[in-house]
């Protein structure tokens, strides 16, 4: 009978928390599981010591705006972490928090194996943090496939277990297929429509979304369908629409009826590829005019040529990318109309799709990641 310690800090680590956790149990029925996380956790059979409501913040000032909440969070983490004594602390994303727990627990309990399950993009940003993540745990179970060899020219060693995305983009395909209509769509197939999928916090949405419209307003015979994100009240996208213009939160289910769509940069790519439809990508930085100015910028700050995740996966440019300077409302609607109307141009790039969606497989990460956990113990 394993003890395990997850620790989660926001909506997409809950998620994924919570799949990983029924994974866990059935792996090992005699499982117990407490952590850091969120209802989807606590509805999976974890026993919570700290709610992600009091851990999700995103940004260095929201961070410095709570920093009392954020240092209780640590000290109920670490204490949680001594009083439980877990065989197995496992980390899901959220990095500035879970390293130091990582640290925490080799110090002061150093029986306990440690797993990064869906470990920091380091291969994206602050690249230093890999040889701190391979040196504090004992596996590393990334979700793309590219972070094995990416580990691997450091010397460390990183196990792919799979892509959640691609995995409940899968399951819910096959549903649609047995049932293809999709009621909760607000377009009918007969609509041409344009989705727009602004980002997940308020204030990229409020950077993005205005110029996202404004390149679709130049498509009169499409409708345009705004795709809220969780957390973010329906009250808060009305502003920015205009009469006609609709919203919805079935996301999946507008994509698949989309005949393009303008996506800001994130899961959201890699989401979109997935179901299969065309894309721009767009991305907000509060510096864009300096690494406007300044070209080499880019490559001093990012370790990766692309910014979303359907470039990085396929290695080249399949989708478009206007980020910083390069995001301005004509580039997107030019982008849009050869989606909409350059019928090569648009089978090429779901050609792309289909090879991204090779590379990542389907094999199931929680289950996967859970398998490899549990025989570590064993």
């Amino acid at each position: 009978m394993a003890r395990y310690f997850v620790i989660a800090g926001e909506a997409s680590g809950d998620l994924h928390g919570a799949a990983l956790i029924r994974a866990l149990r059935q792996a090992d029925p005699g499982a117990q599981c407490s952590g850091l996380g969120g209802d989807k956790m606590a509805a999976a059979g974890c026993r919570l010591h700290q709610h992600i409501r009091r851990m999700a913040f995103m940004g260095f000032a929201a961070v410095l705006a709570n920093l009392g909440q954020v240092r209780r969070n640590f000290r109920i983490a670490e204490q949680a972490l001594l009083d439980e004594q877990p065989d197995a602390l496992i980390l899901i994303d959220y990095p500035s928090f879970n390293l130091r727990m990582a640290r925490f627990c080799r110090a002061h309990l150093p029986e306990t194996k440690i797993f990064y399950y869906i470990p920091p993009k380091v291969w994206a940003w602050k690249r230093r943090r890999i040889h701190a993540i391979a040196k504090l745990c004992d596996e590393v179970l990334g979700i793309f496939p590219f972070e094995p060899d990416f580990y691997a020219r450091y010397g460390y060693r990183c196990t792919y277990v799979g892509n959640p995305t691609a995995e409940e983009i899968t399951q819910i395909t096959q549903i649609t297929q047995i049932t293809p209509s999709a009621p909760s769509a607000p377009s009918t197939p007969n609509t041409p429509s344009i989705a727009i999928l602004p980002g997940s916090r308020p204030s990229e949405i409020s950077h993005c979304l205005p110029r996202m419209l404004a390149a679709a307003r130049r498509y009169q015979d499409y409708s345009t369908v705004v795709c809220g994100a969780p957390g973010i009240d329906d009250a808060f996208y009305t502003p920015y629409l205009r009469p006609g213009e609709q919203f919805s939160r079935e996301t999946y289910a507008v994509l698949q009826n989309a005949s393009a769509a303008v996506v800001n940069s994130g899961t959201a790519t890699l989401e979109t590829a997935l179901i299969g439809c065309p894309q721009v990508a767009v991305y907000h930085l509060a510096l864009s005019w300096l690494i406007g100015l300044i070209r080499w910028a880019q490559p001093l700050v990012f370790s990766i040529p692309y910014f979303t995740l359907v470039n990085i996966i396929a290695g080249r440019e399949v989708i478009k990318e206007y980020v910083a300077n390069d995001f301005r409302t004509e580039k997107v609607a030019a982008e849009l109309g050869r989606l909409l109307h350059d019928e090569a141009y648009k089978k090429d790039m779901l050609v792309s799709y289909g090879h991204i969606c090779s590379l990542l497989d389907t094999q199931p990460a929680a289950a996967t990641a859970a398998g490899i956990i549990v025989s570590r113990l064993s």
